[in-house]
């Protein structure tokens, strides 16, 4: 049996103490047991050991190996580059471990640092890491709760426990026992460490602390957290180790084809020069097939879209997260503030014998059950706005202020207008609020509280002005006005009154009786209005939207029906429902589960994990500490910009208008940069393929090489980066929201990227060869400076075909990308350098090599990519049909 389905007096009997608390030796004792009262933390990996963990990535070996290779072959600062980039990116990889490891350090500053109790029958203050089960500890208004436990005294003791339930009212605490099993925002008389006490006074018995408390568990639970790799990590990751060991037998077989031709050639040649000739140029095809600029250009574009999703209020803490938002199907949303405006709002009210509730916009022509209606909510009401605009009080109450405002105008007018002359507070025993006040020279108690309350202490009801006593069947109205408000998950309020003669004593509770019923209003914390059409926009998309809240099952229905989240086979079940469901059970009904609520940490971790069972890429929201295991376990964590600092560190990315509207314009981004990613990759590999096939051509077929080591260096240097990072500038493709999600098992490759590799590299590659033929009629000279210049100008404008899989350059906006224009302006005015005078000995081209060559050269590259861009369209076209 839980603690909290036990009498106060049966607690402590377990716990073997007594409210007199515990004697020193008891205490040395336990502490001994139990250990201090603070969340421990395994020891951290050091510095060091992360940042050679970040160089056992296939990719970044792959760079390795090309950086070494060219520092072999002469080219320091080319390797110097790519030795900074990898330096850049593991530092970056480091500091980002670290930042996540901060949600533990986040939740432990939350612990109380004293705590007021009773040991050897006297009071003192301790610190809080020295609490042990079985001490009494005292509580009141502004205090942080240093441990768990039962609760033993309330003095109207309210306890802020939103970072741990999400809910943001306070719960009243009591003492009496819980006989069922309850989720742990309903346990009402425990209380847990690091909440805040909100008001009021009261005592409590210890009976967990350390990791034994619920944020213990939740420490516990950051902990084990797998941290999961991205779907691009791990496709990268993989295909680089096929990528290298493709280059690797690439190079063998090129390498040993030249060496037989050598040992079989002319004897008179130098075979030990040839050879190590052959060596170089295999070793310089090497570089030209490893992109080495792929690790960096990724980053850039993923830099790139962490910008854009900025400007649309997510700030992304892990840079690959981009790409995973663009992979989501599922997204696990909290509702309060993300789905909805963390706002109560008045959202209708009742008044007897009218069938019209609209408020007349002329006050002068309010009749006396509206005035009444609307003064009782404002004047038996404790909350305000100051004069900076905050809302001070309970939001309830706050809501009816906003009311008031709205139907009447300033609500201070009439606060100004009366003077509040007694009162009796609310308390949660009598769920009422009593104020005195004159109104229009008639004393008058005005009543507000809970409807069931009202119903049962009321005697008159106030209907066409007239004080009429209150019939059965008038009662029925009320009662059936109030049931209309719940189904819609609507909180309602009774208002009332009570005539006062002049003479009148103090009130008392005793007075709450017998007064006239006015009328019901009725609140909602309202959904977003703009989250409507996300909703649809993100089933458009493929993804589907789940609630997990610690909310009430009715309300959260509600709101999930009313917003479009619940279709009708949906539905909703609660964290106590989802325990007693078994693995397979949970399995069967995942489909069909829309709404979850009254969850638990356990129960979100367990939601996200049944979801990604089924390869499904899933975002979890969150702003309390009650989400951070959940946060981290996601394939995306999001937290709220004005949650706690333990959900953001546990996060990858931050919401700073905490808007459900945001993640799903964030998931189009993070599609894009995805689209983006696989153009660069496919104008890299195209550019190299064409390479490939024409050397392939020239080693078959015995021709001359086609280009010197240091043209393939030159090309890897001009060509790899400027293009390939203006493409990540790219703007989304029209039909980007309305893809389903991809499947995560899908290579880099796929969706059309293979067939757009394979097709421009093989034109790429047969404008090179032509050309090569035509160079080689007059010299070897010749077809090398006429395959370099074929190849460097092929791949330059190959970008404008790379921009799209399916629409032409034209398509996409000539213009609309300046930062392809400006990368391929700059390759090309970057070639002219290896036409000038000074130049050309370097880089093998000959004197003869003129203003026609150059011509047949560009007019073979423009050919290939006129073709590359009839064929997409043609493809298009086919597909359509």
């Amino acid at each position: 049996m839980k603690y909290y389905q036990q009498k106060p007096e049966d607690v402590i009997d377990q716990l073997n103490t007594s409210e007199n608390g515990l004697s020193s030796s008891d205490v040395k004792q336990r502490l001994e047991e139990h250990g201090y009262n603070e969340i421990e933390e395994k020891e951290k990996d050091p510095i060091w050991k992360l940042f050679l963990e970040t160089f056992k990535d296939s990719m970044v070996i792959v760079l390795l190996v090309a950086a070494g290779i060219q520092l072999v072959l002469g080219e320091v600062i080319e390797s110097l580059i790519i030795f900074l980039v990898l330096l850049i990116n593991s530092v970056i990889s480091v500091v980002q471990t670290r930042k996540a490891e901060g949600s533990l350090e986040a939740l432990r500053s939350m612990s109380a640092p004293v705590a007021q109790v009773i040991r050897d029958d006297t009071k003192q203050t301790i610190p809080a890491r020295e609490l042990v089960p079985g001490d009494v500890v005292f509580l009141e208004a502004g205090d942080y709760v240093p441990a768990d436990g039962r609760v033993l005294e309330s003095g109207s003791l309210k306890v802020d426990e939103g970072m741990l339930t999400g809910e943001s009212e306070a719960v009243e605490k009591e003492t009496k026992m819980i006989e069922e099993e309850v989720a742990l925002g309903d346990r009402k008389n425990m209380v847990f460490s690091s909440s805040l006490i909100v008001y009021g006074r009261g005592t409590f018995v210890v009976t967990g602390t350390g990791k034994e408390t619920e944020i213990g568990k939740i420490a516990g639970m950051i902990e084990t957290a797998e941290e999961k790799q991205t779907p691009l990590q791990r496709k990268l990751d993989s295909f680089s180790k096929k990528l290298g060991i493709g280059i690797l037998l690439l190079c063998i077989v090129i390498f040993a084809v030249q060496v037989g031709r050598i040992w079989l050639g002319d004897s008179e040649a130098d075979t030990t020069t040839a050879i190590i000739n052959a060596l170089m140029f295999s070793v310089a095809i090497a570089v030209a097939a490893i992109p080495e600029a792929l690790s960096s250009i990724v980053t850039i574009v993923l830099s790139v879209g962490t910008n854009k999703m900025a400007r649309q209020h997510a700030i992304i803490r892990k840079l690959p997260a981009v790409e995973t938002l663009g992979s989501t199907s599922v997204i696990c949303t909290d509702k309060t503030g993300t789905l909805t405006q963390n706002k109560m709002t008045v959202m209708d009210h009742y008044l007897p014998g009218k069938e019209n509730a609209e408020l007349p916009d002329d006050t002068e022509n309010w009749d006396e059950a509206q005035k009444l209606l609307l003064y009782t909510a404002v004047l038996c009401n404790d909350s305000y706005i100051n004069e900076e605009g905050q809302e001070i009080g309970d939001p309830t109450e706050v809501a009816l202020i906003h009311f008031a405002n709205k139907v009447f105008g300033d609500y201070e007018d009439i606060r100004k207008a009366y003077d509040r002359e007694e009162e009796l507070p609310f308390d949660s025993d009598r769920k009422l609020m009593s104020t005195v006040y004159t109104i229009d020279g008639k004393k008058r108690m005005l009543i507000k509280g809970g409807p069931d309350v009202m119903f049962e202490r009321a005697s008159y009801i106030l209907l066409d002005g007239e004080e009429k006593p209150l019939t059965d069947e008038l009662l029925e109205e009320f009662k059936k006005a109030n049931e209309g408000f719940s189904e819609q998950a609507l909180r309602v309020l009774a208002y009332g009154y009570k005539p006062l003669g002049e003479e009148a004593g103090p009130i008392s509770h005793e007075d709450e009786k017998d007064f006239v019923l006015v009328g019901l209003t009725a609140m909602m914390d309202p959904p977003r209005e703009a989250v409507y059409g996300s909703i649809e926009e993100s089933k458009k998309a493929g993804i589907r939207t789940v609630m997990i809240t610690g909310d009430h099952k009715t309300t959260a229905q509600a709101i999930g029906r009313d917003i479009g989240l619940m279709d009708q086979d949906d539905i909703a079940v609660t964290g106590q429902e989802l325990d007693a469901m078994s693995e397979a059970e949970l399995e069967e009904k995942l489909e069909n589960i829309s709404v979850y609520a009254r969850v638990s940490p356990e129960n979100k971790i367990r939601i996200v994990r049944a979801w990604q069972k089924r390869n499904s890429i899933t975002a979890m929201t969150g702003d309390g500490v009650n989400d951070a295991p959940a946060l981290k376990q996601a394939d995306i964590g999001i937290a709220m910009g004005s949650g706690t600092d333990v959900a953001k560190d546990s996060s990858a990315m931050i919401l700073t208008d905490d808007n459900f509207v945001s993640i799903v314009n964030a998931v189009g981004v993070g599609r894009t940069v995805f689209d983006n990613i696989k153009k660069a990759i496919g104008y890299l590999f195209a550019g190299n393929l064409g390479a490939i096939i024409a050397i392939l051509f020239a080693v078959i077929f015995n021709w001359a090489n086609p280009f010197t080591a240091l043209q393939l260096l030159f090309i890897n240097l001009v060509n790899d980066s400027l293009p390939a990072i203006a493409l990540g500038m790219e703007k989304s493709e029209p039909d980007v929201m309305k893809r389903k999600p991809r499947n995560i098992e899908e290579g880099i490759f796929s969706g059309g990227t293979t067939r757009a590799v394979l097709t421009r590299g093989i034109l790429i590659g047969i404008a090179v060869i032509i050309s090569h033929y035509i160079g080689l009629q007059h010299s070897d000279e010749m077809g090398v400076a006429m395959a370099f210049t074929t190849l460097i100008l092929a791949r330059s404008l190959q970008t404008f075909a790379a921009r799209s899989n399916t629409q032409t350059a034209f398509g996409a906006g000539f213009f609309s990308n300046k930062y392809v224009l400006g990368a391929v302006a700059l390759c090309l005015v970057l070639y002219t350098i290896t036409v000038l005078p000074f130049a050309r000995d370097v880089f093998s081209i000959p004197e003869t090599f003129g203003l026609q060559d150059w011509a047949i050269a560009a007019g073979l590259s423009v050919a290939a990519v006129i073709l590359m861009e009839m064929l997409k369209k043609l493809l298009y076209v086919f597909q359509k049909k």
